[in-house]
C-alpha cells in the first residue's frame, strides 16, 4: 500500500489584483498598494509553511478561484507550493453553501491527492508563529479521528484541519460573520468529532487590523520574531507568543512608507 503523504495546508488565497485584492485596505492604501500588499501575505504566508515543514512533515498549497487565473501567483510563492483549484463547483450537501463551498472543495482535494490530513489557512495572517502550524500538523498525524480549528480575534477562524472530509462542518454557516468558529465548533459536537483549539490569532482585513499589524511589527523586530529552527513548546499557550518574521510584508511596508527601519532600529 502506498503511504500516504504528509499533511497539506492551503492558503485560501485569491490572485493579488488591483481593485478585486484586500479591497476592505481601500481608501486606508491605494488599489495598487492592496494588491501588493496581498502579495506579500502570500509571500509570507507560503514561506511560514516551508518553515513549519522543515520542522515536521508538511505541504504547501494555494487553494484559489476562479479557475484560470494561475499564472497570476508566479513569483508570489514559496518554492515548492502547489496550486489546487477550489472554486466550490462539485457536487455537495445542499446545506454547504458560499464561502464553505470553497472550503470542502480544498478539503477533499488535498484528501483526494492522497494526503494524510488537510488544512485549510486563510491568507490575511502574515505573522501566524510558525509554531501554531507545526503543531496543528503533529496533531493531525497522531491516530484517531479530529479536527483542529484556529479561531481568529473576529469570530472567524484562520485555520481549520481535518483527516476527512466532514461536510457537516461546513453546513448552515453564516460565513464572514462573528460566529463562524463557534459554529463549526457547535459543528464538530454535533457529530460527536474531537476538536482541538490553538490559540487565538488575527486577521489583517481592514485599517484597524492593518494598523494592528504595523504595531505588531514595530514591537517584535526581524531578529526578536520566529525563524525556522524548531523551539521547545512547553504548553499550548506559548505557541502564540513568537510571531513570524513576515520579511515580504515587512518590505513592502518599508516600501510604501508605512514601516521604517529606523523605527525597527529605534524599538530593537
Amino acid at each position: 500500500m502506498e503511504q500516504a503523504k504528509p499533511c497539506a495546508i492551503a492558503v485560501m488565497a485569491k490572485a493579488p489584483q488591483p481593485g478585486r485584492s484586500k479591497t476592505r485596505l481601500v481608501p486606508a492604501l491605494t488599489p495598487e498598494q492592496a494588491a501588493g500588499l496581498s502579495a506579500a501575505f502570500l509571500r509570507d504566508v507560503t514561506e511560514n509553511i516551508s518553515a513549519a515543514a522543515a520542522r515536521f512533515p508538511t505541504a504547501g498549497y494555494i487553494a484559489y478561484a476562479p479557475a484560470g487565473l494561475e499564472n497570476l501567483f508566479a513569483g508570489h510563492l514559496a518554492a515548492g507550493t502547489g496550486l489546487i483549484l477550489a472554486d466550490g463547483s462539485p457536487e455537495m450537501p445542499a446545506n454547504v453553501k458560499n464561502f464553505g463551498r470553497c472550503l470542502l472543495h480544498a478539503i477533499d482535494a488535498l484528501l483526494a491527492h492522497g494526503h494524510s490530513a488537510a488544512c485549510v489557512l486563510n491568507s490575511d495572517s502574515p505573522t501566524l508563529p510558525t509554531a501554531l502550524l507545526e503543531h496543528t500538523a503533529r496533531l493531525l498525524a497522531a491516530p484517531g479521528d479530529r479536527a483542529v480549528l484556529g479561531p481568529a480575534d473576529d469570530g472567524g477562524y484562520y485555520l481549520l484541519g481535518l483527516k476527512k472530509p466532514h461536510a457537516h462542518l461546513f453546513a448552515d454557516i453564516a460565513w464572514s460573520t462573528g460566529t463562524v468558529a463557534r459554529d463549526t465548533a457547535a459543528r464538530a459536537a454535533e457529530i460527536g468529532l474531537e476538536l482541538i483549539t490553538l490559540p487565538a490569532w488575527y486577521d489583517v482585513d481592514d485599517a484597524g487590523s492593518l494598523a494592528r499589524l504595523l504595531e505588531n511589527l514595530r514591537t517584535f523586530p526581524p531578529h526578536h520574531c520566529e525563524r525556522s529552527e524548531a523551539i521547545h513548546i512547553p504548553n499550548t499557550h506559548d505557541l502564540a507568543k513568537t510571531p513570524y518574521d513576515a520579511p515580504a510584508t515587512r518590505a513592502f511596508l518599508e516600501s510604501i512608507g508605512l514601516l521604517t527601519p529606523q523605527h525597527l532600529a529605534e524599538r530593537a
